[in-house]
């Protein structure tokens, strides 16, 4: 009896094994093939080897890494390139399934989580224009690159600075970037821009207030109201405070 049964197991899991290779599309395949890749339907091992799944290294037998983004297959010049900039090109290694699917069954393009940044080379990974437009809205034309200084390449929103934690624009305050941010560098300010916070004028109303340190504003100043001072910092700000509450 019990040969029986194998013989019987034996004969179904040839038979499965069988159709399994004469109909790939019926017994295997999640899902019919992007219409660009038609031509191969019935003929996995066109993209597939055996017993390891998809292969990138057959991707590129039609897909030519250098042209990618810039010709089509066939050899024609791509009429509306998804980015401004071929990116494929500046891939650390050509690892097509990492980012790309096929059929109908499951997603064309496995970016859940969003495109991995660290598959681009270095030098390319902080020109975000390249790749992305930039945005139009009244902060972002006054800024022009330096996107990593708010974003992150995991993700565009929200952007991880928010000012008011730093400094409320609030009253004259509330100007362009450039005002205070010097060239574009958003990594540093200065509060030496205006007719009244020349170096001068600074040092001299702070040491008659007596306060000692004051090379770097925001640590005691947070908006356009000058009683609005943080707790603790410089010399004499704890003297200041009581000043300011008393003539209130």
């Amino acid at each position: 009896m019990n040969r029986m049964v194998k013989i019987v197991l034996a004969l179904n899991l040839a038979v499965l094994t069988l159709l399994v290779f004469v109909y790939p599309h019926l017994m295997v395949g999640p899902g019919k093939l992007i219409a660009g890749h038609k031509q191969l339907e019935g003929d996995c091992f066109a993209c597939h080897a055996a017993f390891t799944g998809a292969d990138s290294r057959r991707c590129v037998t039609c897909h030519k890494p250098a042209d990618i983004g810039r010709l089509t297959t066939a050899g024609l010049a791509v009429v509306k390139p998804r980015t401004a900039v071929p990116f494929h090109q500046k891939l650390i290694n050509q690892d097509c399934v990492a980012c790309h699917s096929d059929h109908a069954g499951v997603k064309r393009y496995q970016l859940a989580g969003g495109f991995n940044h660290a598959l681009l080379v270095k030098e390319m990974r902080d020109q975000c224009q390249s790749c992305h437009k930039t945005p139009i809205d009244s902060l972002h034309r006054q800024i022009s690159g330096n996107c990593l200084q708010c974003h992150t390449q995991q993700k565009w929103t929200p952007a991880s600075f928010d000012h008011n934690k730093y400094f409320a624009l609030d009253g004259d305050h509330s100007t362009v970037c450039v005002t205070c941010h010097l060239r574009n560098d958003y990594n540093r300010y200065t509060c030496y821009g205006c007719h009244e916070h020349t170096a001068a004028n600074i040092r001299r109303k702070h040491i008659e207030e007596g306060v000692g340190k004051f090379d770097n504003c925001v640590e005691c100043h947070r908006s356009a109201n000058k009683h609005d001072i943080k707790g603790g910092e410089g010399e004499g700000t704890g003297q200041r405070k009581k000043e300011h509450k008393e003539d209130d």
